[in-house]
């Protein structure tokens, strides 16, 4: 294993050189900044730690609203022109709202840097919104409900999944909002969200590329250390009651396949550098996962879709990190048949229940690590992947330091300790399905929603 390891960090020479030089503005805006000389580009990223998970019922979706809003204009900037002047200098951009979070980033050539931050910067105090734009906006952000969540099955099924295992949590809600909401929402929400969160003291600015970190340093207190501090409302603690009993759901849509999606809740993280008693058990987590269906040779692509072919298709996930420091370990899966429903569940619990009672193979654990150190180790090679990572731990109250440690701990998992966490939370008691009871196709079930921009 530790000849992989050396030779991977051979071939990304840059991971061995690199490092991220952190600084804090007076206003409290926090930038990170990782130098890459190998090509003459650059990714800016500014990232706000607001997401669906501060949001209130009653104005779902506002997050992602104003994720679109964000791009209609300020006091100096017309509706569309940032998009169109990024375009020009050659870049790319867009952005994202998540259950944690909400990104917006460009990929330039290294000496358009400046734009990146001067349109940031403003559009971070300046946003124009206008009830004109946002009249027109909000049909846009109904449609991406419609065609995202609406019209596809298997995300109607996700949607309920998110609020049969979340009773209180925030997780519960849809980050794209539910319908009614979004018929309901008016510009003085998207106001209301823009005042409370898009603020330096919450947000930072993340930059990697072909750059020298005092010049991005010097270029940030340019643009934006101007910006005044606002004050962040408090938040609350949110906690999810303990599951105590097997939770079912029947999604009933139209579709030529069934679909299974079923999973627990599991611990994430919970220090902000990771250095808890048991934080060796979101690790583990991560290792059954990849032992379960990491690659085409793990044991359910195996087991169920080629020995027994119960399914078309099998998947296991797990994440380790989140804002709401909790997780969900789930498994799932098409079958061939929707009479093959029931075989399908019974098989994936199955498989769980072998790891509980055997544990895995010393061999089999080896050849997971090696895959899943890889994936991190061409993940920092890439300039975005390494944004992302700094940027999504950051927002999520952890450290980006907790990277450097990752292949350690990953290296560091049992077989013995695999077999702990799920006999500890993979328990029919903390259990959740939705199943999608496939519907007939016909012409008044054609997809109703049309693709978007931003």
């Amino acid at each position: 294993m530790l000849k992989k390891i050396l030779l991977l960090l051979l071939l990304f020479p840059s991971l061995l050189l690199a490092q991220t030089q952190e600084f804090k503005l007076s206003n409290g805006l926090k930038v990170f900044v990782r130098e890459d000389h190998r090509s003459p580009v650059v990714v800016s990223q500014v990232w706000y730690r607001a997401g669906s998970l501060d949001e209130v019922n009653g104005k779902t979706g506002v997050a992602h609203v104003l994720e679109h809003m964000m791009f209609k204009g300020t006091k100096k900037i017309k509706s569309g022109e940032f998009s169109r002047l990024i375009a020009k200098a050659g870049g790319k951009e867009n952005a994202f709202t998540g259950a944690d979070y909400t990104c917006y980033f460009q990929q330039l050539e290294k000496s358009n840097l400046e734009l990146s931050f001067k349109l940031e910067a403003d559009r971070m105090q300046n946003l124009n919104l206008s009830k004109e734009e946002f009249d027109k906006e909000i049909k846009v952000v109904m449609e991406e409900r419609r065609w995202r969540t609406d019209d596809k099955p298997t995300s109607q099924v996700k949607e309920q999944f998110a609020s049969t295992v979340f009773k209180s949590h925030p997780y519960s809600r849809p980050v794209v909002g539910w319908m009614n909401d979004l018929e309901n929402m008016t510009v003085e929400d998207a106001r209301e969200w823009y005042q409370n969160w898009y603020a330096p003291n919450n947000a930072i600015l993340v930059v990697v590329g072909d750059v020298q970190a005092n010049d991005v340093l010097n270029l940030a207190k340019k643009y934006f250390e101007k910006i005044p501090v606002r004050k962040i409302p408090e938040r609350k603690p949110q906690v999810e009651p303990q599951q105590i009993g097997e939770r079912r759901s029947v999604i009933k849509a139209p579709s030529e396949l069934s679909y299974l999606l079923m999973g627990y809740q599991a611990p994430t993280l919970m220090d902000r550098l990771g250095n808890n008693e048991s934080s060796w058990e979101p690790y583990a987590l991560e290792m059954l996962s990849n032992i379960l269906a990491g690659n085409s040779s793990s044991r359910l692509n195996q087991n169920i879709v080629r020995n027994q072919r119960l399914a078309v298709s099998v998947s296991a996930g797990y994440d380790s990190t989140s804002r709401g420091r909790i997780s969900l370990f789930e498994l799932e899966g098409t079958p061939n048949d929707f009479k093959k429903i029931n075989e399908l569940e019974s098989a994936l619990l199955q498989e769980v229940e072998k790891i509980k009672k055997d544990g895995v193979t010393q061999e089999e654990l080896d050849r997971v690590k090696s895959m899943v150190i890889a994936s991190d180790v061409y993940q920092k090679d890439s300039m975005f992947g390494m944004a992302m990572e700094i940027g999504q731990l950051e927002t999520m109250d952890y450290s980006f330091h907790l990277s450097d440690g990752y292949i350690e701990k990953v290296n560091s998992v049992t077989s013995e300790q695999i077999k702990n966490v799920a006999t500890k939370y993979l328990t029919r008691d903390k259990l959740s399905i939705v199943i999608l009871d496939p519907q007939p196709m016909t012409q008044d079930t054609l997809p109703k929603g049309r693709p978007h921009v931003h």
